[in-house]
């Protein structure tokens, strides 16, 4: 029996819950760069105060609080969504951003995995669009996914499948090809026959 997919279409599915540890271990690394610059060189001179340093501190301690609480209500806002023709997206916390993304401008998916990434096993996805090729900023990314070699894998299979005239089902799977309207196919079989008169008129005229 095959495995489930990861991915099915048409159902949200969410970034891993590490993406939360993976935000606030960046913030703590970034939290101790700004101690490292500042409380360690004024411990080291004469001007020490134990009301500036304490404010700092506290500054950082309050300011986590903060981030770790805005950081869990990102990652409850986020959803991302595949469709045969098109994904779907949203994010924000104060300010939503919802998106669609046809696959046929999709021109370039990018994995990026850092150190702390690698270590809790996520990876995130970058998206570039035809409109968005010529800018560093890709138009989305899905940010701390597992099993991100499949869902790219995935994607890159609906970008094919939707420049290829093939109609897909509910489940991915190709159904019947796409026929041309019976209207268009007797406009062109009318304009072959004429073709075909005025190269008999021709022939006649050249002989």
């Amino acid at each position: 029996m095959a495995p489930e997919p990861h991915f099915p279409l048409s159902i949200p599915f969410k970034p891993s819950k590490a993406l939360v540890t993976w935000f606030i271990v960046n913030f703590s690394l970034f939290a101790i760069l700004i101690l490292a610059c500042t409380v360690i060189p004024i411990l080291l001179t004469s001007l020490a105060d134990p009301l500036i340093i304490g404010g700092i501190v506290l500054c950082l301690v309050v300011g986590f609080v903060l981030f770790a609480y805005w950081t869990k209500l990102y990652y409850e806002s986020m959803w991302y969504e595949l469709h045969n023709d098109e994904m779907r997206w949203k994010r924000g916390v104060l300010f939503r951003t919802t998106g669609i993304v046809p696959y046929n401008r999709i021109t370039n998916l990018d994995l990026r995995q850092g150190p702390v990434m690698r270590w809790l096993g996520i990876s995130s996805l970058s998206i570039q669009t035809a409109g968005y090729s010529g800018q560093a900023v890709p138009e989305i990314r899905i940010e701390a996914i597992e099993h991100a070699e499949e869902l790219r894998e995935l994607i890159r299979t609906l970008v094919r499948q939707s420049g290829s005239g093939v109609q897909y089902d509910g489940t991915g799977s190709p159904s019947q090809p796409v026929q041309p309207a019976t209207g268009s196919m007797s406009t062109n079989l009318l304009m072959l026959d004429e073709l075909k008169k005025i190269r008999v008129l021709l022939e006649q005229k050249n002989r």
